[in-house]
């Protein structure tokens, strides 16, 4: 099974992130532009917390806010909860399914952000080992 280090090696070199104090729209904007369902949130440079689809959801519509007016700060979840890159996919997969969240900021050693993975990357990598051993069984039954 890969690590997540394997797993974002093949993804974007680029992190979406956006300011604490941007609006909500602005967050969306930048979600949308690059197809993704989460955008870590920084403060003067260091990570702050996390935006989510399911934060807009639950924050800013059931509760009628003004999406052009809140900024991020007061609907991003802030407690974060990460992994580090020599931690399995599998690993990952069951962190992210206990605590029931869909995206895992990734971070190094010491403190330093190397990448986001979301339970769409981890179904990949646990589709294609799973196919992986499907050919080495095959493999090893006709031989």
């Amino acid at each position: 099974m890969k690590t997540i280090a394997q797993v974002i090696e093949g993804k974007s070199a680029t992190i979406a992130t956006i300011d604490v104090d941007s609006t909500v729209i602005d967050a969306l904007k930048v979600m949308a532009e690059r197809g993704i369902g989460a955008v870590l949130v920084t403060e003067g440079g260091a990570l702050a917390g996390i935006f989510s689809e399911r934060d807009y959801a639950r924050r800013v519509v059931l509760h009628g806010k003004d999406s052009s007016l809140t900024p991020v700060r007061d609907i991003m979840t802030s407690k974060l909860i990460h992994i580090t890159p020599d931690m399995t996919v599998d690993d990952a997969m069951q962190l992210m399914s206990d605590k029931r969240i869909r995206h895992l900021p990734v971070l190094d050693a010491s403190g330093g952000l190397v990448g986001v993975v979301s339970i769409g990357d981890m179904v990949k990598e646990t589709i294609a080992y799973q196919q992986f051993l499907i050919r080495q069984l095959e493999s090893y039954i006709v031989s």
